[in-house]
């Protein structure tokens, strides 16, 4: 899937090799027309600051420039801070992850909440139904998590049989909220804050609750059939926060990214070892709590948060406390993070064009 080999130069960075690779982002940045909406970029390298800029808007009709402490809308990212959550509930034994979900979630029918249990919606291998294909097709109230509930307890029916198949699932991780609230007997987004946010100094990141106001929050936008740029920021499945609600920055996701890498809250590598499903027909590629992950060596690390307005790729390799992080607050920016990625192929980073197999999953 991936090439990965190292060339000599992608653990040792000259002063030279750097610049060049800073001139070469910088020349890719500032392609981004004036006026539009943009992107913000981090790159590491043996924990060291390699590349951090910004380009774009992050709000036309305000004119307000995005910076390394604009706030953008994780999407899926977010699913690697629920997935937290769950994990630090069961590290203080509040829970466990072979729990079926019914003995958290009421309401269910028994056969679903006796047979999912917690470690399926984690690996996307419950075979719940998806929410999306649920609501009415004429919704035009935003769904919150306990909605998403209501909608998955008048069917008695998975896609599989649960722990057998992997199928990507945003209703998993707004259950998953729900649980972390029933246990925690805190809101969601009250326990993301005290229990992640805070600890790691991430004290502008919040999690998307309506009607509250977002600091230095970027707004989203897509283009039309030809090229027009328009507001797309929010939709009827923008409210739901276990599966996309949360709101953070460069500066702040790069916190989150150095305590993974030092395991700060917890040994994620081993929980990613335990808990590890296979992430459908990619080889050698897998699934656990918020993360793909290539079982190479060393290990690779990705995910991908697409909605409404917003296109977000993250690549880490904590063995090599490598981290590229890159938030765009333009929908379907891929070609952009491509050209990216191949210009640090280009530079001596391993090639990660073979990660795209997997951002196709969550489609």
């Amino acid at each position: 899937m991936l090439r990965y080999y190292w060339l000599i130069t992608c653990l040792v960075y000259t002063l030279g090799s750097n610049a060049q690779l800073t001139k070469r982002l910088d020349s890719l940045l500032h392609q981004q027309a004036a006026g539009q909406p943009g992107f913000a970029l981090l790159v590491e390298q043996d924990g060291r600051l390699l590349y951090n800029n910004q380009a774009g808007l992050a709000n036309i009709a305000t004119k307000e420039k995005i910076q390394a402490s604009t706030n953008f809308r994780m999407a899926s990212l977010t699913k690697q801070f629920t997935a937290m959550g769950i994990l630090l509930l069961e590290k203080v034994h509040q829970l466990s992850v072979n729990d079926p979900i019914g003995k958290y979630l009421t309401g269910l029918p028994a056969g679903i909440g006796k047979q999912v249990r917690i470690k399926h919606l984690l690996t996307h291998s419950s075979g719940i139904m998806d929410y999306e294909e649920l609501m009415a097709a004429a919704q035009t109230t935003q769904l919150l998590d306990a909605d998403v509930l209501q909608l998955l307890q008048k069917y008695d029916t998975t896609y599989f049989k649960p722990g057998t198949q992997f199928r990507y699932s945003n209703s998993g991780f707004c259950l998953l909220a729900l649980i972390i609230e029933k246990v925690s007997h805190q809101s969601y987004a009250a326990f993301i804050k005290q229990k992640i946010f805070a600890p790691l100094h991430m004290n502008a990141s919040v999690v998307y609750e309506k009607n509250r106001a977002i600091a230095q929050r970027a707004m989203g936008y897509a283009k039309d059939s030809i090229g027009n740029t328009f507001l797309s920021d929010q939709s009827v499945t923008s409210a739901t926060k276990g599966d996309g609600g949360v709101y953070t920055s460069i500066n702040g996701y790069r916190k989150w990214v150095h305590a993974l890498q030092h395991n700060s809250l917890l040994n994620l590598a081993a929980v990613l070892q335990r808990l590890h499903f296979a992430a459908g027909d990619v080889p050698n590629s897998f699934y656990s709590a918020g993360w793909f992950y290539a079982a190479t060596e060393p290990q690779i690390w990705f995910h991908s948060g697409s909605t409404c307005g917003f296109n977000n790729y993250v690549i880490t390799v904590p063995a090599k406390k490598i981290s590229i992080v890159f938030f765009s607050n333009l929908a379907e920016n891929t070609i952009l993070f491509r050209n990216i990625i191949e210009i640090l192929y280009q530079s001596g980073f391993a090639d990660y064009s073979g990660l795209f197999a997997l951002h196709q999953l969550t489609r």
